[in-house]
């Protein structure tokens, strides 16, 4: 089943001239089953936080079309079940905290959906223990650190108890001890509770996570993929302006020098295991 179906999608922000308009993508076809985890990566101006917004109705399509677990978008009266359906998670976690205490934060918008006082209880103390925050519950957000904070932003969305999450650069104002914490989250979201997950991020070492990477450039989807494969293609990953995750870009390098190491190498120790042999190790 698709959780997220775009078709021929077109969409452009108002220019600085009253008739100017700036064009994002033209034409875009692009499906998402329900229960995987995919990333979509870009440079900026891409694109892909543009397309993300569209997934929860934030934007709507300018022409073409894009369902929500077969719900069109751009329906007005089915606009509240489609953003039950698919939650976001922002960048920085401040813009989303509501409240003074953690656990009042979380009940924020299950309350606001009309949700029987009992449920909400339930549904606040099951969401922050998916995301290891029950301890904190009562605990003031603000004393948080910034990757706790997340956190509790993504519980919030669990709350809801949507079918799909879409995170928007979500660890991009983190460090890497609250990246990790987040990205855990994540994928055991997706994993254990078959929530489906898109990622927009620029650290390629979270989209090699994924099961599957889109690359999107200037509004058109370049690459789509296995992360293995796309991110193999090293030289054209560069030509879109993008990197690749460590490991491949070490074996690229090394490649250089003669090694011949493969480039779909994205654990750290399948690739010091390679080096290893390439080394003259057995």
């Amino acid at each position: 089943m698709a959780a997220i179906k775009v078709e021929n999608l077109s969409y452009s922000y108002p220019g600085i001239e009253p008739d100017q308009t700036v064009k994002v993508f033209e034409n875009l076809d692009l499906e998402i089953e329900q229960g995987s985890f995919v990333a979509i990566l870009g440079s900026n101006g891409s694109g892909k936080s543009t397309l993300a917004k569209h997934f929860n109705a934030i934007l709507l399509p300018n022409g073409g079309k894009c369902h929500v677990y077969g719900m069109d978008t751009s329906d007005e009266e089915l606009l509240i079940a489609v953003r039950r359906s698919v939650g976001m998670v922002f960048q920085n976690p401040d813009n989303q905290i509501v409240a003074n205490v953690v656990e009042e934060d979380v009940a924020f918008a299950p309350e606001n959906l009309g949700v029987a006082s009992p449920m909400i209880r339930h549904r606040v103390d099951n969401a922050l223990k998916q995301v290891g925050m029950y301890h904190y519950r009562t605990h003031a957000p603000h004393l948080l650190s910034g990757g706790q904070k997340q956190r509790i932003a993504i519980a919030g969305v669990i709350a809801m108890e949507p079918k799909c999450i879409v995170l928007d650069e979500p660890t991009a104002m983190l460090d890497p001890k609250g990246r990790r914490e987040v990205m855990e989250t994540i994928a055991r979201l997706n994993k254990d509770k078959g929530i489906t997950v898109i990622l927009i991020t620029h650290h390629m070492d979270e989209a090699a996570l994924a099961d599957r990477v889109v690359v999107i450039h200037k509004g058109v989807i370049r690459a789509d993929g296995v992360p293995k494969t796309v991110f193999a293609d090293i030289d054209y990953m560069h030509e879109l302006g993008l990197a690749a995750p460590e490991t491949v870009e070490l074996c690229h390098e090394l490649n250089k020098l003669g090694f011949g190491l493969p480039l779909d190498l994205l654990d750290t120790e399948d690739c010091a295991q390679a080096l290893y042999k390439a080394l003259g190790g057995n």
